[in-house]
């Protein structure tokens, strides 16, 4: 099984390899740290599987799972992600991920996770099955009203940018982004760029 690292955590990458690589029917053929390395890789590296984390630079591992769906690319795709809400699971399998497992499960159900996917079925542990099976007997409540530019900031926001580079974007001061990312905490309830991340997957705000 030749598989894809794509995490921007150096230290994590080599963790993993030395992990995947305690099984004989395990072979790490390339790494990235975000998304778009991720698809040239894909262009000239046989893979079998991507073991995608969710939150990288440049191009975040949502945006690049979509990406290879549109594509088309005969790739299984195992996110692996620190992230155990339900809006995370529940938007990455809604994108036809083929399983999804939390970083705290490594070491119990990565192997698995792998074989699982390999075989042609989707991957969910009994937990976030039922953490997905919540979610939809019991959807997320209507979203806070956000003007226009709150929505772009937000977006900007979940997908990594800095507040100059969201400024820059937007061809507006960083001190106006930034009354923005307050004004966003404020109304949605966010005290964290991760509880901002819940909310735009929750809310299907992210372009």
């Amino acid at each position: 099984m030749n598989i894809l690292l794509a995490d921007d955590h150096r230290i994590l990458r080599t963790g993993l390899k030395l992990l995947l690589s305690s099984q004989g029917d395990f072979h790490v053929a390339a790494e990235a740290s975000n998304g778009r390395e991720v698809l040239d890789i894909l262009k000239t590296t046989p893979v079998d599987v991507v073991l995608l984390d969710l939150s990288m630079p440049v191009m975040s591992g949502l945006d690049c799972l979509k990406e290879i769906k549109r594509r088309g690319l005969a790739v299984k795709i195992l996110v692996l992600t620190m992230y155990s809400e339900q809006q995370y699971i529940k938007e990455v399998m809604t994108q036809e991920a083929d399983g999804y497992i939390c970083k705290d499960a490594i070491d119990t159900e990565l192997f698995q996770a792998l074989r699982t996917v390999m075989s042609g079925r989707r991957y969910l542990s009994d937990k976030d099955a039922h953490t997905l099976l919540n979610s939809l007997i019991d959807p997320p409540k209507d979203p806070v009203d956000l003007s226009a530019r709150e929505r772009e900031v937000l977006t900007y926001l979940v997908h990594g940018y800095s507040l100059a580079a969201i400024a820059d974007t937007l061809h507006i001061s960083i001190k106006t982004v930034s009354t923005y990312k307050s004004r966003l905490m404020q109304k949605l309830g966010c005290t964290t760029k991760s509880e901002l991340v819940d909310y735009a997957l929750a809310h299907k705000l992210l372009k």
